[in-house]
């Protein structure tokens, strides 16, 4: 694509039009609670485009926004007590949990390891966004792969600016740290990627849950 994105303010027109260019299987840039996320509908041909806009290696799973809870469940195999406390304490909100994919997920998002990471952003807009395009969107950083990730419309439109037709403006992103990624193994966690939430608050977090439920 060699036309230059349009950055849209927020409001109800612009919301739209980032919905429909995603329905017709386009890319694009939205705020959310971390840092500026590229966005594609979750079928194969948009996200294996995520994969070359970004430059992003093979075999890295692609991971998935959702707009509640149960669209979250909707996507996993499995949804254990801890996963489901997790999410409850830390939802909305920085925390990417690895879960057991649903079988019909494409490929280019679960890239063959059998697990979807999935979460619940607290940001309105990129909410809006996801559950006007049905409750789950596949979102990962709209920077080029090894880049810092961007945490203003600047640098996404730097990064990506020539590969999207919208970016939704969503001010300056505290902080510019992307989620932290876990995975339940038992009552243990294991990280993925440390982010915005200290591994340690939500060691404790799930410590503090099987005392409170499981005496």
């Amino acid at each position: 694509m060699n036309a230059v994105a349009v950055v849209l303010p927020p409001s109800e027109d612009s919301l739209q039009l980032v919905v429909q260019a995603l329905a017709r299987g386009e890319l694009c840039i939205i705020p959310t609670d971390t840092v500026y996320g590229v966005a594609a509908q979750v079928a194969p041909d948009p996200v294996a485009r995520l994969y070359r806009v970004k430059g992003r290696p093979e075999g890295r799973p692609i991971p998935l926004l959702v707009s509640d809870i149960e669209a979250a469940r909707a996507l996993a195999t499995e949804w254990t007590f801890e996963v489901d406390k997790l999410a409850r304490t830390f939802w909305p909100g920085a925390l990417t949990l690895v879960v057991p994919a649903v079988p019909g997920l494409p490929q280019e998002v679960t890239a063959g390891t059998g697990t979807v990471g999935v979460r619940w952003p607290a940001c309105p807009l990129a909410e809006s966004v996801i559950e006007r395009s049905g409750g789950v969107l596949a979102v990962t950083s709209a920077n080029r792969s090894g880049e810092p990730p961007a945490a203003s419309v600047e640098d996404a439109f730097r990064a990506l600016g020539t590969s999207v037709p919208y970016i939704l403006d969503g001010g300056s992103l505290g902080g510019g740290l992307p989620s932290t990624v876990v995975r339940v193994v038992g009552k243990e966690i294991e990280v993925i990627r440390e982010g915005a939430i200290a591994p340690e608050a939500i060691r404790r977090a799930l410590d503090s849950l099987h005392q409170s439920d499981h005496p």
